[in-house]
């Protein structure tokens, strides 16, 4: 869930204040205070699960990630590549694969050097972490650069 700026109340009240101005965001499972233990004697590691703090490094570990891997992105070839020479064309059709072509098209349109990686998901509808695979091929064809 995102909540909008206006309902801080926690550190990034701090460091997004004025004169200061430090471009942080806080992510949590539980937002501050929508939880009754929220800054008691309560509040402290017997709250959460194992496999709920498992979860929370999941999607910290994901976000950073996404991070590593938001590059400006530039086809280094004219017009539409040829994916079948390049081994990125299925030899097989499947019930998946047409929509694998698609996407991987799609992400070829945008990649002009002027979006990066969560722009492009944006602009196609996808989500970015279903873009790092074909990223990744892409790469290894030499169909894209980092900009």
């Amino acid at each position: 869930m995102e909540y909008s700026f206006l309902d801080r109340g926690s550190d990034e009240r701090q460091y997004c204040s004025p004169g200061v101005g430090l471009p942080i965001a806080t992510i949590c499972r539980t937002k501050y205070g929508e939880y009754p233990e929220y800054h008691t004697s309560l509040d402290d590691l017997t709250v959460i699960s194992p496999s709920g703090l498992y979860g929370g490094y999941e999607k910290i570990k994901k976000a950073i990630e996404l991070l590593e891997k938001n590059d400006y992105y530039k086809v280094t070839v004219l017009c539409e590549p040829q994916l079948g020479k390049r081994g990125l064309y299925p030899t097989i059709s499947t019930k998946t694969s047409a929509a694998t072509v698609r996407v991987m098209m799609d992400f070829i349109t945008y990649a002009d050097g002027d979006n990066d990686l969560i722009d492009i998901a944006n602009i196609i509808g996808v989500q970015a972490e279903d873009l790092f695979e074909i990223v990744d091929k892409l790469k290894a064809v030499k169909l894209i650069k980092v900009i």
